[in-house]
This record gives C-alpha cells, structure tokens and sequence, in this order.
C-alpha cells in the first residue's frame, strides 16, 4: 500500500519549488506574529492586573479570558478556516486572515476596559484562526515529501523564535511605552507580511472541497465556551460542586457530544471523525493536546513567580524565558534526525518525559531558589517540547493526503489550541482555588466586602496590602507562601497530565518514521475515497 500524499508529489511548478524556501520565510513571518501576541501577553499579564492608569485593573478570572476568548474562537473557527482554505484558496485566506488580525491588534491596543480587551482579543482570534491552518497546509504544498519533515521541523522552530522575541519585545515596550503597545507592534508586522505573500506565495486549493459546516462551528464554539467558564467559574468559587460550575461543564459536555454525533451523521462535516480510526494519527494529536494541556497551563503562573514573588521586571521575565525558546530553535529542526534513528515513538515519549520532569522541577521551587536553576528547567523543557511538535505535526500532515492539508492543519492546531484553553482553566483554577485556601486565614484584618476579591490571585492580595501601606506588610509574606505552595500543586497536576501524555505515545505511536511503515493509513485513505 502506498501513502496517500505520494501520487501528487511531482505536482509542484519548477517555479514554486525554486523559491520554496523564501515562501517558508514568509509564512514563518506570518506564524510569528499569532504566537508572538500570545507570549507578549503573557509578560503583559502582571502589568494589565495593575489598576489603572497603568494597566486595567483586570482581576486573575478576567485575565484568564483574556487569553481564552482567543483560544476559544481560535480552536473553534478552525475547523471552517481550514476547510474554507482548502475551497477558495490558501493564499486568500491567508491575506484575509492576516487583515483582520492586525485590525483587532490595533483595536485591542486601545481598549478602556478588560471587557473591551476580551472582546478584541476573540476578533484577533477570528483571523488567526485563518491564519495558522493556511501557513502549514502552504507549506504541504510547495514541498515535496521528502522534503516536508526538514520543513516543519524549521516551521516548529519559528515557534521558537516567537517565543523568544516575544517576552524579550513585551518587556522592551511594557519598559518605554503603555501596555497597548503590546498589540500594536502586530500591526506593522502584518502589513510586511501582507506585501510579501502577495509577491511571493502561490494560491492552492482542493479540487474537490467539502462545504462549509455552520451547525458544527456553532455548536462546538458554545461547547467549549461552556465548559471552559464553568471550569474558571469553579476556580473563582474554589467550589467545584456548586450548581452553577456543575450545570455549566454539564451543559458543555452535552453540546460537545452533540457535535460530534452530528459530524458522524453529517455529509459534510467541519472534521471527518472517521480520520481518528487510525490510531497513529489519534495518538499524535492526543500528545499535541495533552502536552499543551500542561505547558498553557504551568507557563501562565510562571510569570507572578518571576514578576510577583522574584521582582523581576516584564523585560527580565522575557529574558529569563530565552532558554525555553532557544531549545526550542535549536532542536525543532533536528527533530527529524533523531527520529530517523530511533523512531516517532522513542522520541516524543522520551520528549514527554522530559516535559513531565520539567513540569514536576516547578514543584521544587522557591522564593531563594538560584535562578540559574529556573533557567536549566526552561531549557530542558524547550528542548522536550521540540522533540514532541516536530514529529507529532509531521505524522499528522502526512498521513491525510496533500489536498487536504488544511484540514490536517486545523485539526493539529484545533487541539493544540483547546489544550491549551483548557489547561489554562483547569490549571488555573487549581492554581486559584489552592492560593485562596492558603491565603484565606491571612485575611481577617480586611473588611469582609474586601476579602474575597483580595483571595482570588497574589497580584490582588499584593494591590490590597500596598494600599493599607505599613498595615498590608504582613500580607506580603504569607500571600508568597501560599502562591509557592499553590503554584507546586499546580506543577504536579501538569506533570501527571504530561506523563499521560508520554503513555499514549509510547502505546500508539509508531516504532520508525510514518514514510517507512506502509500500513499505517489504510483508513485514511479509505475515507477519502
């Protein structure tokens, strides 16, 4: 049996693939800012719970939408996105998407209110949900496949290099320039971005397109949204059994399962479910859930380590996350090398068990811990993540055929994206709900109206403290102690999510790379068909 993308590997224009490197150039410029907003935020994160006029006073919950009415919308139109590139054309995806991202940017710089910034946030999500699935499934396009592995190995790096750039540009702005700058180095960067792929990038498409699913994105839009808040919901109230967490996450599960019964039944559905069959392909996208699960999760308190309980500034935080992102470039595109000599499965289990590791050293820290040891963690962990997304992204792009590389891309990003939501929930809640429990009896000397909103984050406890002045100092102390404890628990629910991670692969995942075992998409090509 042959692999479904083979027969249309000599389709590629002498002309195309002449300049294919370029066109990769140009659609890591575009990756880079939909990952860059995301790692900027996250230094942004501190300064915009500061009260205004410095920030927006937003509260732990409201940061938390912040970052999830972007991976929301983003997971959630997805699925239309890449099949909507397959049908008109990548390339007018791609600039369409690009447009309304750098609108919402600008829009988003200027918000008055955390609302306002939620909101902005989901209209930049709208366009980098067209944006993402579009670069990897142009990069299927103007490659061969023998070449496709070294491609995305370099395309994961580009990962990063986002990551790198982007703490190190947040802290630099955050420095000189009001928080909104933060969203409006977007804007330049899309209109270089725009310019290039009108020159450079071709137009692809699938000759034979499904048609767009409205039932499926709405209904797995307000799924998700419906279990995402009633988890944070649970966080804030630090009661998971109360009725309103318990009919929320109720209510998104039935609308989660609703969704997938109608993608069986329907005759064009936004995923084709018969895809997840083979178990290779379920178990990459699993792994690339699972480990984004842990790291969204972990990742979003590190910064009030850094920031609140070490006193560094937003550009120090930045520069202190450059180990995870340089791992990160320098191993992403050997990737494909170690898994030429061991196999997809011996490098991302062992990749999994790196992050679980990783994961697990947070628990160990603390407040006079040496930060060259937070350094070697960020490093180790960059370097895990690298030997997971590299051979994870090309087992699921290759095992779907060439003209459906939009829909391999969203599927791989959708799950990337959800993961990720849901480790911010699910994981900031036990973050929340711990630091409240250990803060709690600290609290009395406050007014009782005061409490609560001064139990929900160590930002509120520590604002609170600085305006009782010479009373609040004793808050100080105990609001690290409890955030250090919360933040080790927090550390261990992520490493077991890893480690889960790391069995599925180890259990599924094939032995040698996906081009040399004939057998694994026999299904997949079947569906198709």
């Amino acid at each position: 049996m042959t692999s479904p993308a083979a027969p249309a590997a000599e389709r590629i224009p002498e002309a195309v693939h002449r300049r294919r490197w370029a066109i990769l150039g140009v659609l890591m410029l575009s990756l880079l800012i939909v990952v860059l907003d995301n790692s900027i935020l996250n230094v942004a994160i501190k300064t915009i719970s500061t009260p205004a006029p410095t920030g927006l006073g937003a509260s732990q919950s409201e940061l938390e939408w912040a970052i999830n009415s972007y991976t929301l919308v983003f997971a959630g139109l997805l699925f239309s996105a890449g099949l909507l590139g397959d049908r008109i054309g990548r390339k007018k995806v791609l600039l369409g998407g690009l447009a309304v991202f750098g609108i919402g940017s600008a829009l988003a710089a200027e918000s008055g209110s955390p609302a306002q910034l939620i909101a902005f946030r989901a209209l930049m999500a709208l366009g980098a949900a067209f944006v993402m699935p579009a670069t990897l499934a142009v990069l299927m396009n103007v490659f061969e496949r023998e070449e496709q592995p070294k491609a995305i190995g370099i395309w994961a790096g580009g990962v990063g290099l986002a990551i790198a750039i982007g703490p190190i540009t947040g802290g630099v702005l955050l420095g000189h320039f009001w928080w909104g700058s933060v969203f409006l180095i977007n804007v330049p960067i899309v209109v270089l971005a725009i310019a290039l792929m009108v020159w450079l990038v071709p137009d692809s498409r699938d000759p034979r397109p499904g048609r767009i699913d409205p039932v499926g994105v709405v209904l797995s839009v307000v799924g998700l949204v419906l279990l995402v808040y009633g988890i944070i919901k649970g966080g804030e109230l630090a009661d998971f059994t109360d009725p309103v967490v318990l009919a929320t996450i109720g209510a998104g599960l039935v609308v989660l399962a609703a969704f997938v019964v109608f993608e069986k039944r329907s005759d064009h559905p936004s995923i084709d479910v018969t895809y997840f069959k083979n178990r290779v392909f379920s178990a990459a996208i699993a792994a690339i859930a699972l480990v984004f699960f842990a790291l969204m999760g972990v990742t979003f308190f590190s910064v009030f380590y850094t920031q609140s309980v070490r006193g560094y500034s937003p550009l120090q935080t930045g520069l202190l996350m450059l180990p995870l992102a340089a791992a990160q470039m320098i191993f992403a595109p050997r990737a494909r090398l170690v898994v030429d000599r061991f196999g997809n499965r011996a490098t991302t289990t062992a990749g999994m068990l790196v992050i679980t590791a990783t994961l697990a050293l947070f628990g160990t820290l603390d407040a006079d811990t040496p930060i060259w040891w937070l350094e070697v963690v960020f490093f180790f962990m960059g370097a895990g993540m690298a030997h997971i997304m590299t051979p994870t992204s090309v087992v699921i792009m290759q095992a779907l055929p060439r003209e459906k590389a939009g829909s391999a891309s969203a599927l791989s990003n959708t799950f990337r994206q959800v993961g990720g939501a849901l480790g911010i929930a699910v994981l900031g809640s036990v973050l929340s709900t711990s630091y409240r429990n250990g803060i709690e009896g600290h609290l009395g000397l406050l007014p009782a109206g005061a409490r609560d909103a001064a139990g929900e984050s160590i930002e509120a406890t520590l604002g609170v403290a600085a305006k009782l002045g010479a009373r609040g100092e004793g808050l100080v102390g105990p609001a690290n102690d409890a955030f250090l404890h919360a933040m080790h628990v927090t550390a261990f629910w992520g490493a077991g999510v890893a480690l889960i991670g790391a069995v599925v692969v180890a259990a599924f995942l094939p032995g040698r790379p996906p081009a040399q075992k004939e057998d694994a998409e026999p299904e997949l090509v079947r569906s198709e068909s």
